[in-house]
């Protein structure tokens, strides 16, 4: 028998829930936001080359997205009182763990094998926060997402300069262990906490202003959709553009000259747009994701994806000054990031709630493709001696998804309903 809940304590429920899921994304931010801060120092101190260690960022971000699929099933299968608890804690022993072994590895091999923990333990826990984000909340869809996500976007901006100085003073094996260890611990903490919605328990609300269907797709037919195909097309594109810069960000502005250059109250170019770039990407996401819940995914993706396409064009031509380059990445982070609440509010607008978290996650692993292309960046730069193509090719691939959305996306959800 389904017990009612008073709809106040089930309001009240589903909002320490979301903020249950902010704090556990902040703690997993590190790992793929941080992970610029430690690059020079292991090239330095091991005499690897970037792009052997960047080998280790994509081996995380594959193992962080293509293995999510499974690890929301798993969630969905367990049911909203076992599935969360048990991944947010396999996730962050894993996360722990991952990072005690990139402080020990003495060889590229090991420095991989800690990625790819490091890549499952994260992705077991995003999995399971953004898919109880959108099944709490399906008349705020976008921002809920968009909060949650946020927290991965923003959560390294409180750690960016303890982080820096702690490299500088213990050096970057030790700075791993401690972090590493902090994280894991806080996570396994918060695990036991953590679920999804029972029947009936859900509150009345609003009926959403945006289309959302009333089928809830299994993932095999959402495997078998046109649109689940164009959407994961349009996230690789937007999403490797947004990863180059986020991996490369420290030796682009190494190459600029800016890396150690003050900028303003002692703290360096590279410090200070690493601050505001966290700040902004964290931002954008409940941002966009409140405007889509109000206008539409497919407007608002084409207002933030013209404004990113802008922004790579003035990095490219204007990043070599300090303040430019501040001001240019910020855009770029503050117009990439969304794509982690437009893609999966709009993922589970057109299949149903029943299999969200799953769902969610086959169009997440767009992110783990994506991370495929981020090498190409220094083969490009390599050869042409600059940054300045890449940056190029990322504003005109932007402006490509703007259209997809506007003129393909757009016109097939309409035709859906």
């Amino acid at each position: 028998m389904t017990v009612a809940v008073p709809h106040s304590a089930a309001r009240a429920n589903r909002w320490s829930q979301l903020w249950l899921g902010v704090v556990c994304m902040v703690l997993i931010a590190n790992l793929q936001y941080g992970w610029t801060l430690f690059v020079n120092p292991m090239a330095k101190a091991n005499g690897w080359s970037l792009g052997a260690i960047q080998v280790a960022f994509s081996i995380f971000i594959a193992t962080e997205t293509w293995l999510t699929p499974i690890e929301g099933w798993i969630v969905d299968r367990m049911g909203p009182r076992r599935g969360p608890p048990i991944m947010i804690g396999v996730g962050g022993f894993l996360v722990g763990v991952a990072w005690i072994i990139n402080s020990y590895a003495a060889s590229l091999t090991v420095l991989y094998i800690g990625a790819a923990i490091s890549g499952i333990g994260a992705g077991a826990i995003y999995a399971t926060c953004v898919g109880n984000s959108v099944k709490w909340f399906p008349d705020r869809r976008g921002l809920a997402v968009g909060l949650t996500a946020g927290g991965f976007g923003a959560g390294a901006a409180l750690t960016v300069i303890p982080i820096r100085m702690m490299i500088e003073s213990l050096g970057y094996a030790q700075t791993f262990f401690w972090f590493g260890l902090g994280q894991g611990v806080v996570l396994l903490l918060i695990a036991p906490v953590m679920r999804g919605p029972v029947p009936g328990e859900m509150p009345a609300t609003a009926p959403p202003k945006v289309q959302q269907t009333s089928h809830d797709s299994t993932p095999g037919e959402v495997l078998r959709s046109p649109l689940f195909w164009l959407l994961y097309v349009m996230l690789t594109a937007v999403s490797a553009s947004g990863l180059i810069v986020t991996a490369q960000i420290a030796p682009i502005a190494n190459d600029f000259g800016l890396a150690k250059q003050t900028l303003v109250l002692g703290a360096s170019v590279l410090s200070f747009a690493l601050i505001v770039d966290n700040v902004m990407n964290g931002m954008a996401r409940p941002f966009f994701g409140w405007v889509s819940d109000n206008i539409g995914r497919e407007n608002t993706m084409a207002i933030a994806f013209t404004l990113g396409g802008l922004a790579y064009m003035s990095l490219g031509i204007f990043g070599n000054q300090p303040w430019a380059f501040v001001i240019c990445a910020a855009l770029i982070f503050f117009t990439w990031g969304e794509i982690f609440s437009l893609f999966p509010s709009t993922c589970t607008d057109l299949f149903g709630n029943k299999y969200a978290t799953t769902n969610a996650m086959l169009l997440y692993t767009a992110k783990g493709t994506s991370a495929l292309l981020v090498p190409l960046a220094n083969l490009s730069k390599a050869s042409t001696g600059s940054w300045h193509a890449v940056f190029m090719t990322s504003a005109v691939v932007n402006f490509a998804v703007v259209l997809a959305a506007l003129f393909i996306l757009k016109p097939a959800r309409r035709r859906k309903s």
